[in-house]
């Protein structure tokens, strides 16, 4: 205002990206103006960026801000062109909520911005705000909100107290939900992986790890690898997942599953059911390989966290069909003595015992229950069991050397002949918590595991028929104390005596350390 003229005289040479030439002009500007040097720069500064390019006076005072509907917002989705399906130079329409491509005269975004009255649009790389079709750039921190919710960041802090937090996050439609305890969309058939995943947002260091994206941006990938996609959004979903500032209480895994599709050569799919834990085996050992791990040496935050070890004793049994006296010789055999091999797991299989097929007086099929310490007995190192392969028959007996911080049981229920699959329904019989495995680690290995304890912290279950059944998931909220049920975009809070009346299906245990131990006990 006090110097009129010079904004425009400075202005007059927009055109001019920054360096020699605009410095010739400006110097121009200054050898004409009368103004004094520093109250020049003042003024200029008012209207220079800190990338150098001049500032458009409209940037600060956009009149189409009120015009932004943040109800229709979501950046769940692919980022492409609603119009040319590319993902290249995409905007977000902050009016209407779609995606077009470029903001140049004949780009969509441009043609949408005249055609419907829409005038702010979101660039969702750069994440830099435009008013179209006039075509410059909106600053405004009321904005900022927006940005959050396409790429929320943690800092060290705030993850550090994420375990300790009990406070509700209030969606912008005043739903109210626990960051982390989210629901997931089921696309078509995801639940299976919906439920895996929201697991896996539940395990504390795994999830830290993802929700800091310095954790893993310098990883080095062959060229032309796709499975660091998969890491790539994980990270996100994560971030969304436990974002505080969400416009909506739930997430869409949409970019996610395609990365899966992708990554696995179809062989999981968002239109078609798939097994939970077949889906959970291949995206853990996945993403050890594409965070640069390798199957012995190299480690990852995948090992770190699930992986253990344990002894196999195997043992060739003669062909039954035999005659007892040609048993008996072939069992001298150096091929029929127990052979010893270590091996690393990222998860425990438990078998069930076969379900009766007798019904009680009513004519119901009486579901039979076993507790959980009779189907950890195959790891104990004494109970034997017979494998069959197509050719030869083994004995097997396993004894663990290596507890993780994080174990996962998978109960085994399904079973598949030549012609259907068969499930189990028996219910297992766990505790919560304390649940203690010291007797099933050798004993030359005892001495060196100093917790033993672990507290159950995620429950997969499976519910209906194999083919056509659906998965939920029961988690435990560390914040609060409280066990919470998910099934796609519902959450509901269950008290812990219900959760073992499910058929559980795949279950992660968290090692209790020290202060935990010191706790309980007090």
């Amino acid at each position: 205002p006090s110097y009129p003229v010079i904004p425009s005289k400075i202005f007059s040479f927009l055109a001019i990206p920054p360096g020699p030439q605009m410095a010739v002009r400006v110097k121009r500007e200054r050898e004409r103006s009368p103004i004094p040097e520093e109250e020049e720069e003042e003024v200029v500064g008012k209207y220079t960026r800190l990338d150098g390019f001049p500032e458009d006076r409209r940037s600060r005072h956009c009149p189409y801000l009120d015009t932004i509907n943040r109800s229709v917002l979501d950046f769940d989705f692919e980022k492409l062109c609603s119009i040319s399906l590319s993902h290249i130079n995409v905007y977000a329409c902050l009016v209407c909520g779609k995606y077009f491509q470029g903001r140049g005269l004949k780009s969509h975004a441009y043609i949408h911005s005249v055609q419907f009255s829409h005038h702010v649009f979101l660039n969702l790389h750069t994440l830099k705000f435009y008013c179209l079709p006039d075509n410059y750039e909106i600053i405004d921190s009321s904005l900022e909100d927006i940005t959050y919710v396409l790429k929320p960041t943690f800092a060290k802090q705030h993850i550090a107290n994420l375990d300790k937090q009990a406070k509700l996050s209030r969606a912008y439609d005043s739903t109210t939900y626990l960051p982390g305890i989210v629901g997931l969309n089921n696309i078509k058939a995801n639940d299976y992986a919906n439920v895996v995943l929201q697991a896996l947002s539940n395990v504390p260091p795994l999830r830290n790890y993802f929700l800091e994206e310095d954790n893993y941006r310098t990883i080095k990938r062959p060229p032309g690898d796709i499975m660091f996609l998969l890491v790539q959004r994980f990270g996100e979903l994560m971030r969304k997942l436990w974002n505080p500032r969400n416009f909506k209480a739930h997430v869409s895994p949409h970019e996610m599953l395609q990365a899966v599709v992708l990554c696995s050569n179809k062989n999981f799919q968002i239109t078609k059911q798939g097994d939970a834990v077949d889906f959970l085996s291949w995206f853990l050992n996945a993403m050890h390989g594409a965070l640069g791990g390798t199957k012995k040496k190299k480690k990852s935050i995948v090992t770190e966290v699930f992986q253990g070890s344990m002894r196999i004793f195997s043992k060739k049994l003669p062909h039954p069909d035999l005659p007892v006296e040609e048993k008996e010789q072939l069992l001298l055999n150096e091929e029929y003595q127990e052979k010893m091999s270590e091996s690393t797991f990222m998860y425990l299989t438990l078998d069930l015992p076969t379900a009766p097929l007798y019904k009680d007086e009513k004519e119901q099929l009486i579901i039979p229950q076993v507790p959980l310490f009779n189907i950890l007995a195959k790891f104990n190192g004494i109970t034997e069991k017979e494998y069959k392969t197509y050719k030869e028959n083994f004995l097997k007996r396993f004894q663990l050397t290596k507890l993780p911080p994080y174990l996962i049981f998978y109960i085994k229920r399904f079973t598949k002949n030549n012609f259907f699959v068969e499930k189990n329904p028996t219910i297992v019989n766990f505790p919560i918590t304390n649940v203690d495995l010291r007797e099933y680690l050798s004993e030359e290995v005892q001495a060196s595991h100093k917790h033993t304890t672990y507290d159950l912290i995620a429950n997969i279950v499976h519910d209906g028929k194999p083919s056509e059944g659906c998965y939920r998931i029961h988690v435990l909220h560390h914040g609060t104390g409280k066990w919470y049920e998910l099934q796609d975009l519902q959450v509901t809070d269950i008290l812990p005596q219900m959760i073992t009346l499910s058929e559980a299906y795949i279950q992660i245990w968290k090692r209790r350390e020290e202060e935990e131990d010191a706790n309980q006990n007090g």
